[in-house]
């Protein structure tokens, strides 16, 4: 019985990493622009030069691609990013993301190794260029999930390495094994990171084994939280933001006067593994006591990151659970602070969150009663 507990809780830990590996899909939509706009600039420059047919159609092809992957990733990434995710939807968000991303790819490449085996230098540069932005953007922002990188890095860049290596000129078959070395070395860059990446949000959805954790919840205790902000503090640059989100629970206690303390507790259990599971890589969520818990994001780069946050927060707590047999409904308010990091203090970072964090409250009730 107990090997097969563990190897339950192996499995539930996949999943919940292999979620998070997913969201990281729907993170950036920035580089997917500039890409868009990068190649249907070079497609129409080249096309109204060279009128070819086959560089029209394979162009046609790619803009038709971007603008659909750019459509799908806007329509779903709400979803990915902020929804309560199992294996199977995360599965799903995955194989939107990857179908009009290999599309591209295959366009991209059929387009650019077309462009190489036609006799005009500048369109060459032109192609080289969106070859070497793709496969970065492709290894920065899709690298976590290899079996979308390498395949799309490979489709976008064989056919131009093999028109490359085909030509009798030297400069053109060293371009080749340029592009060859590079496209290995990314891939093996790509599975290398994923492995690591891997590891570290596994040992963040288990808590550490360093963190110093609640004896119910398993979460992070309110030193550990200290421990962590210092340590975060003294890596992060000065143009960074900081989030701190205080949380509690609305509906908590008549859980614990209709059920009883024990159903009380599993729940609080149960919020502290969607908690867990709901923060990105690098965060930190901790219980403080009671029904209330702590989220701290370091890092930031827009104040936008925060809020995103609490959105999959609400929605995550908002989601039923089923204990014992009951069907428990609670939600979560939170009080949030977003800040330039102004000094080590985290508790003062702290106080500001539960003032925000009462005062709406004070505006629920308020509102509640004017509904009245």
């Amino acid at each position: 019985m107990r090997a097969a507990e563990m190897s339950g809780r192996a499995d539930a830990l996949a999943d919940r990493v292999y979620v998070e590996l997913v969201r990281s899909l729907y993170m950036n939509l920035v580089p997917a622009m500039i890409m868009s706009g990068a190649f249907m600039l070079s497609f129409t420059l080249i096309s109204v030069r060279d009128g070819d047919p086959y560089v029209l159609a394979t162009g046609v092809m790619g803009v038709l691609a971007s603008l659909g992957r750019l459509g799908l990733t806007r329509a779903l990434r709400q979803r990915a990013l902020t929804a309560t995710l199992d294996r199977t939807e995360a599965r799903k968000l995955e194989l939107a993301f990857a179908v009009p991303f290999q599309a591209f790819s295959i366009s991209l490449g059929a387009f650019a190794g077309h462009v190489f085996a036609m006799p005009d230098p500048e369109a060459h540069m032109l192609c080289t260029c969106l070859l070497v932005g793709y496969c970065a953007g492709v290894a920065t922002g899709s690298g976590l999930r290899p079996l979308i990188a390498i395949p799309s890095m490979f489709a976008a860049l064989l056919p131009t390495l093999a028109v490359s290596l085909a030509r009798t000129d030297p400069m053109y078959f060293a371009l080749g094994i340029i592009m060859a070395g590079f496209l290995f070395g990314g891939a093996q860059t790509v599975i290398a990171r994923q492995t690591t990446v891997k590891l570290e949000v596994g040992k963040r959805l288990t808590f550490g084994s360093l963190a110093l954790r609640d004896s119910l919840t398993a979460l992070p205790n309110r030193l550990a939280l200290n421990e962590y902000f210092a340590e975060n503090f003294a890596l992060m640059s000065p143009s960074d933001l900081v989030a701190v989100h205080y949380l509690d629970l609305d509906g908590f206690k008549p859980v614990n006067d209709r059920y009883g303390h024990a159903t009380g507790d599993a729940l609080l259990k149960l919020v502290a593994e969607r908690l867990a599971g709901a923060v990105r890589n690098g965060d930190i969520a901790a219980r403080l006591g009671g029904d209330e818990f702590a989220i701290v994001q370091p890092g930031l780069k827009r104040p936008e990151q925060a809020q995103l946050l609490v959105r999959r927060i609400r929605a995550a707590i908002g989601a039923p659970f089923e204990i014992n047999g009951h069907t428990i409904h609670v939600s979560v308010c939170v009080g949030s602070v977003v800040t330039e990091m102004p000094s080590g203090d985290l508790e003062s970072l702290l106080a500001r969150a539960d003032e925000r964090l009462y005062a709406e409250k004070r505006a629920r009730k308020f509102g509640h009663l004017a509904a009245a």
